[in-house]
Parts: structure tokens; sequence; C-alpha cells
């Protein structure tokens, strides 16, 4: 762990990247968010009221969330990482817009994690643009 540590601490980062510790909170506060809504959405999907078709998206996301940390510390793969979190990102409005006509609270509850995908999305294609 401490070698994954340390080869991230030498990555060339912009200005603009926020401190490491900020990184443990903020997805401690999404990964609650996510919980709640996506599980909402498969119990939905289990007991029969929405489609699996809507549902696609959510578990998209959750496996492109999981990967992202084995492409961005196991791997050590920047590139690997950068199309994973976009994939992310994507897969985040597709969830939007499939759950939008039957739950906009869901929408709605998940507009922080759409947020800040979209910056992780934009950190790392300049942490992996700088590290190239």
């Amino acid at each position: 762990m401490s070698n994954t540590y340390t080869w991230y601490q030498t990555l060339i980062k912009p200005s603009w990247s926020p401190p490491s510790w900020l990184f443990g909170p903020v997805w401690t506060v999404l990964y609650a968010i996510i919980t709640a809504t996506f599980g909402w959405v498969f119990y939905k999907v289990f007991t029969g009221k929405l489609s699996w078709t809507i549902a696609l998206p959510f578990f998209l996301n959750l496996i492109f969330n999981f990967s992202f940390t084995y492409f961005q510390f196991g791997l050590k793969n920047n590139l690997f990482a950068a199309i994973d979190i976009f994939l992310v990102l994507i897969t985040i409005i597709w969830s939007f817009i499939a759950i939008w006509p039957h739950s906009k609270v869901i929408v709605y509850l998940n507009i922080p994690y759409l947020l800040w995908v979209s910056f992780a999305t934009f950190l790392q294609f300049t942490i992996t643009y700088l590290n190239r």
C-alpha cells in the first residue's frame, strides 16, 4: 500500500488538484448517496416496478466505479484510469436519462456524484496528460 501511495505522490498533478486527504471524506459521502439511491433503483427492479433496462446504467456505473481503483492504484495505469473514469461519467449521465421519467429525486440526489465525477474526470485526464 505504501508503494502505491509513494507512486501516486510522485505523479505530476495540476496546481488545482485537491489534497489527497479530501478524497476519502468526499467518496464516503458519495458512496452513502450511491448506496441509498442505487439500492432504491435495484429494489424497484427486483420487485418488478422498474425494467432491467433502467438498471443497466446503474449496474455498469458500479462496475466502472469500483474498477477505477484497480486501474489507477493496482495497475498504476493513468490511461486505463482515465478511460474508466470517463465511463463512470457517461454511465451517470445515462442513468439520469434512464431514471428521470420514474424518479426525479434519484437524479437530484446524485447531482453531487455527477459534479465530483465530472471534476475527477477532468483531473484524471490532466494527470494522464502531464505524466505521459
